[in-house]
């Protein structure tokens, strides 16, 4: 009986533990169900929306899909559905079409983005110029690269010929020619400069230019983020304008300095938001040109270098000069013979010859400016204010020029004509002049240096100038400096308001007629 009991109590143990055990592999078998169901709300559930969401970038240099090497492009991050239609990197123009022009109002403050031309390199009407063999690293001759370039890009309408940005581009003189395909762009986000001085210079190019765009008709846009350095310093230091020879005879310089950029006999262009700088000469010409906009420009050389004016135009019609800042050693902005129809407006000044119409009439030759305005300048720290400058002996006229709303701080010669420039102190009188008439000065106000008069008008003896007009016009010395007498010499107009400082030396009426003589009439 003792026996019977014992088997029982251990059968019932036994059926215990095999209870407890199938518990726990049932418990074991739950556990891995709810995992799973877990992951699927990781891994795919497309009914409910994922709790985080895939990183997106801008399109731009912190896009890791937006990198690209210099050989070809790294194809765009994959499209997120969620993403905005904005940041859809596929949402940019169609690479079949042409790239658009610039928009107007690209300042040099604008990101490259994606609307900027320079940035699609994979558009077929982009030329980046190290796809031609440029190098980019400032000593290597990259001319030939940019030439080729500048062919495929002119030969398709809206090509854009690129420099990128992070090189530094060395070319020798080069004429960038046409005709082109309309709606040419010059893309310039890297640095481009000439040869290094006189010394670097190749014996067979001139010495009168570096760049030239040459008879580019259908539109052409000079723009970009970079820098055109001219590495003028060297030729600064050469002996090239006029000096003193034995007994006092004025001999002529005896070498060339290249002015930096040159557009010539071209029509439709625009310059827009590059830095200039450096110039062995002129920073930039504009020589028979038509249709011409230049803005928020950056252009600069040293106070002390030779010839260096900002922008200077002649024979050119239709331009408009805005929104610009130039400090440099010669004029500001110079109007040579030929040119009308000329706007220029918010532009400052700083340690200049100030905004000058001439020289003209060098030479006794003939000369013809009309419809200029100028006006919403500064000019500070300038040998010059506003200026029109004419030779002895010339022909011709200036007419309908309009000064307005120009401050003045610490200027020499703040109002200035001057019929009698030369460039020493052997010029003869003569019997003949550029007529200068319809001039108006308005709101012209500031501080001027009184080592000359603040308004000098000083005409020609044979040929007077007639109808000058002032109004609100308050030109005080600098600080604890007595008032200096404005000066006039044969000059004929009148004041509409009370001048600071009293202009009492115009003359009334109207002289005999010059306007009538064949050798004024432009």
């Amino acid at each position: 009986m003792a026996i019977l009991r014992g088997f029982l109590f251990a059968w019932m143990i036994i059926a215990v533990m095999s209870f407890n055990l199938l518990s726990n592999v049932d418990g074991r078998y739950h556990f891995h169900k709810r995992k799973k169901s877990d992951d699927s709300l990781k891994n795919g559930n497309t009914n409910s929306q994922s709790p985080s969401s895939a990183p997106s970038y801008p399109v731009g240099a912190n896009d890791p899909g937006n990198a690209a090497d210099d050989n070809s492009a790294s194809p765009p991050p994959t499209y997120v559905p969620s993403d905005p239609v904005g940041n859809d990197p596929s949402n940019g123009s169609n690479d079949n079409n042409p790239v658009s022009p610039p928009p107007t109002n690209y300042a040099p403050s604008d990101p490259v983005g994606a609307d900027d031309p320079g940035n699609s390199t994979t558009d077929p009407c982009v030329f980046d110029v190290m796809s031609f063999g440029a190098v980019g690293d400032g000593s290597t001759d990259d001319t030939d690269a940019f030439r080729e370039a500048w062919k495929a890009a002119c030969a398709v309408e809206s090509g854009v010929l690129l420099a990128p940005p992070d090189h530094t581009f060395t070319i020798t003189s080069t004429i960038f020619s046409g005709p082109c395909k309309p709606g040419l762009i010059f893309q310039l986000d890297g640095v481009l400069m000439p040869p290094d001085g006189p010394d670097c210079w190749p014996e067979s190019d001139s010495k009168k230019q570096w760049l030239v765009f040459y008879r580019v008709d259908d539109g052409l846009t000079l723009t970009g983020r970079g820098v055109i350095e001219g590495n003028g310093e060297k030729w600064w230091e050469l002996p090239c304008k006029p000096h003193k020879g034995p007994n006092g005879k004025t001999l002529p310089g005896p070498c060339d300095s290249p002015a930096l950029i040159r557009f010539f006999m071209s029509s439709n262009l625009v310059v827009r938001g590059i830095k200039i700088q450096n110039s062995p000469q002129f920073h930039m010409k504009f020589d028979g040109c038509e249709g011409v906009l230049i803005e928020d420009l950056s252009i600069s050389s040293p106070a002390l270098s030779p010839n260096t004016d900002g922008i200077h135009i002649e024979n050119t019609k239709s331009v408009a000069i805005y929104n610009s800042l130039i400090a440099n050693g010669d004029d500001c902005i110079s109007i040579g013979t030929g040119c009308s129809n000329v706007d220029i407006e918010n532009i400052t000044c700083d340690h200049s010859h100030g905004i000058s119409i001439g020289s003209l009439g060098v030479q006794n030759s003939q000369a013809c400016v009309s419809n200029i305005s100028v006006q919403n300048v500064f000019i500070k720290n300038s040998d010059n204010g506003v200026r029109i400058k004419t030779w002895q002996g010339g022909m011709g006229s200036v007419a309908g020029i309009s000064f307005e709303n120009i401050q003045m701080e610490n200027v020499r010669n703040c109002i200035i004509v001057d019929q009698y420039y030369c460039l020493s102190k052997g010029c003869r009188n003569q019997t003949s002049a550029v007529y200068v008439s319809d001039i108006s000065y308005k709101n012209i106000k500031g501080t001027y240096d009184v080592r000359s008069p603040p308004i000098h008008f000083a005409c020609s003896d044979a040929v007077p100038c007639t109808n000058i007009m002032l109004s609100e016009v308050e030109l005080l010395p600098a600080e604890g400096e007595l008032v200096d007498n404005p000066f006039c010499w044969n000059t004929y107009g009148t004041q509409q308001t009370v001048t600071i400082p009293p202009i009492d030396c115009l003359q009334d009426g109207e002289p005999e007629s010059v306007s009538e003589s064949s050798q004024y009439n432009c």
